[in-house]
């Protein structure tokens, strides 16, 4: 079976990548429990009993929160944001596993349409917003025109500014009006991520995740990261606040991911032990960020 874009990522691990990236990547070889991250607080991955005892203790807790999101009408909307290949899917669809999917709603919106690129840049986010009783799990937000439509020259200098001018106001407004608003950045290193692309490239099932905007962002790493580091400096609030999700090590992301929602919520029956405690090297605010 021929690779996407007839092996692009295998060209540029082998031919562009920086040589710290390729050495990092080929002294983990095929063992994929080796995290290969520069500073990452761990070498292995976590062991796959542990997770899985771990990830069904939340998953009850997820059932108690949208229970009571439905009987309280609670609003909630999550945002899942970060590089690509960065684990935002998986997360989500831990988080919804066990879920009622009419009450825990994914929302991953594609291009706009002609209508929508003329109207208001938030007005087709707002139609996606929770109602009473819903969770609304947003798979990338309008964050999109902070970092991806910047990068890659979608939107222009203005429009970005005005964005910036408008969103911490945006947000504001929602949360006054009773929606809980949770932001998860999860923040992978260069190497894992180029790692997770050479998977995907080889992997006949996962090969439609690569897109022409994922091969072309291998070279953009430092745009991503400057825009990346403006984003979070410029819309880390004291009313929506981002939780840094580390996530070269999927496994403890995606208990991280869900113990940051569970943090935020009162909900009726909450156990906190069963919830567990925060990993601080995995789970914290912007200053967790890492550029490398």
């Amino acid at each position: 079976m021929p690779l996407p874009f007839d092996g692009a990522i295998t060209d540029y691990y082998e031919t562009e990548a920086p040589e710290a990236v390729r050495a990092a990547i080929a002294r983990a070889g095929g063992d994929r429990n080796r995290l290969i991250g520069a500073g990452f607080p761990y070498a292995r991955r976590m062991q796959k009993a542990h997770y899985k005892s771990r990830l069904a203790a939340l998953q009850v807790e997820l059932a108690k929160l949208q229970r009571w999101a439905r009987d309280a009408g609670a609003r909630v909307a999550v945002l899942f944001e970060g590089r690509d290949a960065a684990g935002k899917g998986g997360t989500i669809k831990r988080f919804r596993a066990e879920m009622n999917p009419r009450i825990a709603r994914l929302v991953a919106l594609s291009a706009p349409s002609g209508r929508e690129a003329m109207e208001w840049y938030f007005q087709r986010y707002v139609r996606q917003l929770p109602a009473a009783g819903e969770i609304v799990l947003f798979d990338r937000s309008w964050y999109n025109r902070a970092v991806v439509e910047h990068v890659f020259g979608f939107c222009t200098a203005a429009e970005r500014a005005h964005f910036f001018h408008q969103v911490t106001d945006f947000e504001k407004m929602l949360v006054d009006d009773g929606i809980v608003l949770v932001k998860l950045w999860l923040d992978v290193s260069r190497a894992e991520q180029l790692r997770r692309f050479l998977v995907r490239e080889r992997d006949p099932v996962k090969q439609w995740k690569v897109s022409r905007i994922d091969v072309e962002g291998l070279r953009l790493w430092e745009a991503y990261s400057d825009a990346i580091r403006e984003t979070l400096g410029r819309t880390h609030t004291a009313k929506a606040p981002w939780c840094v999700v580390r996530s070269d090590d999927k496994r403890r992301a995606r208990l991280e991911a869900i113990r940051a929602v569970l943090a935020r919520l009162d909900y009726a029956h909450k156990d906190a032990e069963a919830i567990g405690v925060r990993d601080p090297t995995i789970l914290g605010g912007p200053e967790l960020w890492r550029d490398g």
